[in-house]
């Protein structure tokens, strides 16, 4: 039981600051991801490599660590959502795919993650992390997830044609779904918490893209260098602001 605690304090208590922080770190990685290929002229492939080598760094640093670190688990996950980022541009884009294309390849990814997880672990639940076979689990469906996020973001807003702000809304809109589905249903919150999870990626893509596009675009046209820093200051702030208490194990 010491070792499931230990484990588990690593993953932060879900709250309003955790999903705040969570769509902020997932619109940074829009910026920070475009900013590394595009405005530094790298491309998808190597700002995916150097993302890709940044995020297992992160996450073997943090199931190396002995406890909780607020600041180690949101570099992990501003990790796994930029190179999530530039991996799905990669395959839009470069490769072909295409977006619809993309989004259908990565959700394949991303429920096969989960199956492989619940078949091995018994449950998919954060709350019951307690080993670093299951963090392991953890952070790759992570991945997925953030890089399904982008794809099914660019998918909604230049391929459907909602666009920048419609795509938002939309996701937005599903999101408080999911938040009154918590409070009035007795749907399982694993499903909830990965739903909203999933979710939160788009929304931040579409809300990256909406600040540093073009206007003609639908977008601000702000500095992909100056949204990434104002994304990471307010982070920073509420890191330090709201406190990042560990997940209590589930019995």
């Amino acid at each position: 039981m010491a070792h499931a605690k230990k484990a588990l304090a690593k993953v932060p208590e879900v709250t309003l600051a955790f999903w705040i922080i969570k769509i902020a770190a997932t619109t940074l990685g829009e910026t920070g991801g475009d900013a590394l290929s595009m405005s530094m002229n790298l491309g998808y492939l190597m700002s995916t490599f150097i993302f890709a080598g940044v995020f297992i760094a992160a996450v073997i640093a943090q199931i190396k660590a002995e406890r909780f670190h607020p600041v180690l688990y949101w570099i992990t996950i501003i990790a796994t959502t930029t190179v999530g980022t530039t991996l799905a541009d990669f395959a839009d884009r470069s490769l072909g795919i295409g977006y619809a294309g993309g989004s259908a390849i990565l959700l394949a990814l991303l429920f096969a993650s989960l199956a492989v997880w619940h078949r091995s672990m018994g449950s998919v639940s954060v709350w019951t992390i307690s080993s670093p076979k299951a963090e392991a689990f953890y952070w790759v469906t992570i991945m997925f997830s953030q890089t399904l996020g982008t794809a099914l973001g660019d998918w909604t807003a230049d391929s459907a044609g909602f666009g920048y702000t419609g795509a938002a809304l939309i996701f937005g809109g599903l999101l408080l779904l999911i938040v009154i589905a918590y409070y009035v249903t007795d749907i399982s919150r694993t499903v909830l918490f990965w739903s909203a999870f999933i979710l939160t990626r788009p929304l931040g893509a579409v809300v990256g893209d909406f600040l540093d596009k073009p206007v003609a675009n639908g977008g601000l046209a702000m500095s992909r260098y100056g949204a990434s820093i104002a994304l990471v200051m307010f982070i920073v702030v509420c890191v330090v602001m709201f406190r990042q208490r560990p997940a209590r194990v589930a019995h």
